[in-house]
């Protein structure tokens, strides 16, 4: 092996985003032993007449773009504070809840909407941005650990999202709404994807223009150093936990709209766990610091390639977890630092053998 080719390797072993690559590598050739009809995909038409793609690798663009907004809020918050918010899925009930109440008003079958759409959106973005501000308080000005603080609101999240529709399953006829969650007519992609690619643009934007990326980062890394730099640790960690509100907001609309109503109980649930692997996946360290955006959306589809392509091999809904965290396990340990560095040690041997050079 020729010392260009051993830096060669290095390089590609060592970019951030060789992990979700090679699991999208590993999960294309199962499927394409097991069955390449996995990446059939079919135009046809849905009940309204419209035109429409279907497929697994729609379902994953589908279903993946709303795990992709979410990861970017994620990334933020794991970035800056070290932690994670586990709150995810029960704030997607709360935001999703305060959609319907605000278009169903006090009827919950209402004939007609009591509000226009982007109304009960802009509402519920305030709301969840609140319950986003509920969270940073607590991480950032009161120095509680993020997982036990978030905690609050994951136990308490779907109660109170029950508590605002008092209770009922509210349900929106009008066919408009549906759009969110499916597909806009005369448009065959699913409007997910592009919703979820309006927040990666307008993410990337605001990382560009501002210095955002720079203080969360710097924060993650050292907030002792952030601090005598001049920043604010504490207000940049509430705000990116506001941030991540706003993108639960998004999801909350996404779900809701799926079907027009909410299930308390089941909506979104354990979508935390899904964020949160998705920025494991994308290599960003759990314990905060640097981090990629790119690959944490990367990461987010891998999730929903893995859990499409298991549902292929019919795993039941409650053996996911299991594997999952199968997933989770290796990533942790293959990030933990005393792995990292009994991998350096074992490169430093390998480096001080001799190698041949070869013209």
């Amino acid at each position: 092996m020729t010392v260009k080719k051993d830096s060669m390797i290095k390089k590609i072993l060592g970019m951030q985003l060789f992990i979700p690559l090679a699991a999208i590598l590993i999960l294309t050739l199962v499927n394409l032993i097991a069955d390449p009809g996995f990446f059939a995909i079919k135009f046809g038409y849905n009940s309204a007449g419209n035109p429409v793609l279907s497929g697994y690798p729609i379902t994953i663009l589908d279903f993946g773009s709303e795990l992709a907004i979410l990861a970017i809020g994620m990334t933020l918050v794991t970035a800056a504070s070290g932690g994670q918010d586990i709150s995810v899925g029960a704030a997607i009930a709360i935001s999703g809840s305060v959609v319907l109440r605000v278009l169903c008003g006090t009827d919950s079958r209402p004939e007609t909407l009591q509000a226009p759409i982007i109304v009960a959106f802009l509402v519920s973005c305030v709301v969840a941005m609140i319950f986003g501000a509920f969270n940073g308080v607590l991480v950032a000005y009161l120095k509680i650990q993020p997982m036990i603080a978030t905690l609050i609101l994951f136990t308490a999240g779907r109660s109170i999202a029950a508590w605002i529709n008092n209770n009922e399953l509210p349900i929106v006829s009008d066919e408009a709404f549906t759009y969110f969650g499916g597909f806009i007519p005369g448009i065959p992609i699913p409007t997910p994807f592009f919703m979820a690619l309006a927040c990666v643009i307008v993410m990337a934007l605001v990382l560009k223009f501002t210095n955002l990326g720079l203080y969360t980062q710097a924060v993650g890394i050292n907030e002792k150093s952030a601090r005598l730099n001049g920043l604010n640790p504490a207000f940049i960690k509430f705000l990116t936990f506001v941030i991540l509100g706003l993108c639960v907001a998004v999801a909350g609309l996404i779900k809701v709209s799926r079907l027009s109503s909410i299930n308390y109980s089941v909506i979104a649930k354990d979508i935390e766990m899904d964020a949160i692997l998705a920025v494991a996946l994308g290599g960003n360290a759990l314990s905060g610091g640097k981090f990629s955006m790119t690959a944490s959306i990367l990461g987010a589809y891998v999730i929903q390639y893995l859990t499409t392509t298991l549902y292929k091999f019919n795993v039941g809904a409650s053996e996911l977890a299991a594997y999952k965290a199968i997933v989770v396990i290796a990533l942790v340990v293959m990030s933990a630092p005393t792995t990292r560095q009994w991998l350096a040690s074992v490169g430093k041997k390998l480096k001080k053998q001799p190698v041949k050079e070869v013209g």
